[in-house]
């Protein structure tokens, strides 16, 4: 996936800058309620020509990343920016991947000479466009209601509920109302519980769960519990999907051991927890000779983050539902030509990006 680098750098110098991204709503997860997050933009110029950007996203309590050390990281890296190949093979950035996953995007649009260009896609050029879940934030019974009604007004045909926050009667309260109304040919339904399940109580959770005839569950239990995740994955009458699981696995063979052990039905790939597009390509080789399931999620980046993550999601040319619709969550979001029509993300070549 990638080229040379040693033709694309030389007389670079790099910056970086911190921006805290608001959201628009307090978002409610399993692990709390999210009202910012902090994003790092590493610039790369020529001269005073700007190349490229690159975005290190992180969410507090998930990301590997530590966050004491992120600006001694930052300055590494930008002080070095002229051995960019070296650096992405670093073994201090093993720890540190969502730095590795923004300087993969700066290797990715120096290769390809155009700016915010990273892979050669129909999303970018011809203005395809990918089909996306709509996201479902945990809250009380009524805005969670209210954001079903407007997901569905707005066209989406997959609808992924955060749940494990409330009473979990209120949330299968909901679950039924939706599918009473919406067979499963019509709306997919994924459900994320961001391991908010007991292991004592999960199986009977899910058992209810597969009641409504959902598509999968995302980690239905805390990650580190392979025993206990692999008996569920083995006997779960609802497809499971790992996602927290696979954030601090780096070497291949780890990642084969991992998948191997615990069989899931799917996995969830998310470039900025999990070290950038590489990473996420050995992963996916695995899940396909073990016949496992997979798409793409963006975890909470600028606009930045997401145009190259949907570029690779398009490269890949999946046709499954992903889960790209995390860019419309914040007040002060880096103005781009990314738009969602129809439950669907388009890059809109009329519009022009802001001044980054």
């Amino acid at each position: 996936m990638f080229l040379n680098l040693k033709n694309y750098t030389g007389s670079l110098t790099a910056t970086w800058k911190k921006q805290t991204l608001h959201f628009k709503k307090p978002s409610g997860t399993s692990r709390g309620v999210l009202k910012d997050k902090d994003s790092y933009i590493i610039s790369v110029f020529r001269k005073e020509l700007l190349l490229s950007v690159g975005e290190v996203s992180l969410i507090k309590g998930l990301s590997e990343d530590d966050e004491n050390k992120i600006e001694f990281i930052l300055d590494r890296v930008c002080s070095n920016i002229n051995e960019l190949d070296v650096i992405l093979e670093a073994d201090f950035l093993s720890s540190f991947p969502a730095v590795k996953f923004a300087l993969e995007m700066i290797a990715l649009e120096l290769q390809s000479q155009t700016r915010f260009q990273y892979f050669d896609n129909s999303f970018l050029t011809n203005g395809a466009g990918i089909a996306i879940n709509g996201l479902i934030w945990m809250g009380s019974h009524a805005f969670m209601k209210e954001q079903i009604e407007c997901k569905i007004m707005e066209g989406y045909r997959c609808l992924k509920l955060k749940i494990g926050a409330i009473d979990f009667v209120k949330e299968l309260d909901l679950l039924e109302s939706i599918r009473k109304n919406f067979a499963e040919d019509v709306l997919e339904l994924r459900v994320d519980a961001n391991g908010a399940f007991g292991s004592e109580i999960a199986l009977n959770r899910l058992k209810t769960l597969s009641n409504l005839r959902l598509h999968s569950i995302e980690q239905p239990i805390k990650q580190g519990q392979v025993e206990k995740m692999a008996e569920l994955c083995s006997i779960s009458p609802l497809p499971i999907a790992l996602d927290e699981e696979l954030i601090g696995v780096h070497e291949f063979e780890d990642k084969k051991a991992l998948l191997e052990k615990i069989m899931p039905q799917y996995i969830i790939l998310k470039p900025s927890l999990l070290g950038g597009f590489k990473a996420c390509q050995e992963w996916i080789a695995i899940a396909k000779e073990l016949k496992i399931g997979w798409w793409i999620t963006s975890a909470l980046e600028s606009n930045i983050g997401l145009n190259a993550i949907a570029q690779y999601t398009s490269w890949l040319n999946s046709d499954m539902y992903q889960g790209l619709g995390t860019g419309s969550l914040y007040l002060n979001n880096i103005d781009s030509p990314l738009e969602i029509r129809q439950a669907k993300l388009y890059y809109n070549n009329q519009i022009k990006w802001a001044e980054i």
